[in-house]
């Protein structure tokens, strides 16, 4: 069907997208290399309610906000540092580990955070 391969390139031409390219362009795909850049993988990249692929916490560092608004600043045995809100990690036992270290019982008693998300 050379009439839809017109048609194609056409739309390609009219978004900016240029549909032919030289061969001094292509490089051999090179994997990542998780040792010089760790968590960058497929396979590590998810929705935080997928129960099977379930990351391992190494702890909670510190908060921003109070109570249920609070963001977490959780850090990964993978060594990478993200920031949650409290309705994504509700369930880990490092959150009451953390409520220990500030000594406070729950996420009701959890106060004002200065940690920078």
């Amino acid at each position: 069907n050379n009439s839809y391969k017109v048609k194609i390139s056409a739309r390609l031409k009219q978004r900016g997208i240029h549909d032919v390219f030289h061969a001094s362009l292509l490089r051999i795909h090179v994997p990542n290399d998780d040792r010089l850049f760790p968590g960058r993988l497929d396979n590590q990249i998810w929705e935080f309610e997928d129960a099977e692929h379930e990351w391992a916490v190494e702890r909670i560092k510190s908060h921003s906000g109070a109570k249920t608004d609070a963001l977490f600043e959780i850090v990964w045995k993978s060594g990478d540092i993200t920031w949650l809100p409290y309705h994504k990690i509700n369930h880990l036992d490092a959150l009451q580990q953390y409520y220990d270290l500030i000594d406070v019982d729950s996420v009701a008693d959890l106060p004002e955070g200065h940690g920078k998300p």
